[in-house]
């Protein structure tokens, strides 16, 4: 297991990335002054968002029905529990979005490669 997403785990059985990238921030407020620079306040964290982009291929690893999986999960619109594959336990995360390509069809039209996108966003609490 790479990483799970609730009960959803990402696996070269499922779904396995191959590229993650998250960002940060964090929300500094700002008050102009007159003939110096504006005066800044920490105002706490921002948006944390992680995006997970990987392929499956049938014939060789994965599984399609993994993505109607993370769709169904979405279409809840709860939060799901982050743990890396060293059981790290990286909060509540919503899934924003979930984009897919397919392409190198089969004779029956299905797909020999099908690419993917998922974009997560933290949340407070569960």
């Amino acid at each position: 297991m790479m990483m799970s997403l609730g009960l959803f785990a990402f696996s070269l059985s499922s779904a396995a990335y191959r590229d993650l990238q998250r960002q940060t921030a964090w929300r500094h407020a700002g008050s102009d002054r007159i003939g110096a620079r504006a005066a800044t306040q920490f105002l706490g964290p921002g948006n944390d968002a992680i995006t997970l982009s990987g392929l499956i291929a049938p014939d060789l690893t994965g599984d399609p029905a993994s993505l109607n999986t993370l769709r169904d999960m979405a279409d809840r619109g709860q939060a799901w529990t982050l743990v890396d594959g060293n059981g790290n336990v990286h909060g509540a995360w919503v899934i924003e979005s979930l984009q897919e390509s397919r392409s190198l069809f089969f004779a029956d039209g299905s797909a020999r490669r099908i690419e993917f996108k998922l974009q997560l966003k933290q949340v407070d609490g569960l």
